[in-house]
């Protein structure tokens, strides 16, 4: 590839990485509304479409997010994306297994302050594996080397993988609907903790 291409691509893949970036910060819900969705958008000469699911702790925790970043037009670019949080012991990668499946390890290819993201090419066969399976259990490991897994529907992927991508207005109201349930979560999260330290306090 020549330097100039070698740019262009770089270029388009950190506008996926700005999409996914934003989605990310704020697609953060477990509960309904939850699932697989796309977002697509254009950079430049190029259409990007990012097929998504993004899990979350009680406390609205990033604990996993699975992006299927397509790119196509003057570049074209397939990648397959887990995002896990910070903290995790790089050699390990994550663990993906697909129902009874083989695992297969997924390498890190850069990490952010707020998460590492694991990436690998997104082949046919890895999109058919998704569509046929009931669901996939994603393996990070923790600076303590303990391991993390955290399983994912794949009810809904083909759906949302050959469907359109949200508009403006739905991925709008979508995202308002996600913060007022991260809101709602985090809110009776606290009351927990709060009830457990006046429990705490009350039995010594």
């Amino acid at each position: 590839m020549s330097s100039k291409k070698t740019i262009a691509a770089a270029t388009v893949l950190a506008g996926a990485f700005g999409l996914l970036a934003s989605s990310a910060s704020t697609v953060v819900a477990q509960e309904p509304p939850q699932g697989w969705f796309k977002v697509c958008s254009k950079q430049e000469d190029n259409d990007i479409c990012n097929t998504q699911n993004i899990v979350t702790a009680d406390s609205g925790q990033l604990l996993t997010a699975i992006n299927l970043i397509e790119i196509k037009g003057k570049i074209n670019r397939s990648i397959f994306q887990v995002s896990v949080p910070t903290g995790r012991l790089i050699p390990a990668g994550v663990g993906m297994q697909i129902d009874s499946n083989k695992p297969v390890k997924v390498e890190y290819g850069i990490c952010f302050p707020d998460r590492c993201i694991a990436e690998a090419p997104l082949t046919e066969e890895l999109i058919n594996s998704f569509k046929k399976g009931g669901q996939m259990v994603l393996t990070s490991v923790n600076f303590q080397n303990n391991p993390n897994p955290i399983t994912v529907s794949l009810t809904g992927f083909s759906q949302a993988l050959t469907g359109p991508g949200l508009q403006q207005n739905e991925l709008e109201a979508r995202q308002k609907e996600l913060e007022e349930a991260v809101q709602k979560r985090q809110k009776e999260f606290e009351e927990k903790m709060k009830a457990e330290q006046e429990k705490a306090k009350a039995g010594n």
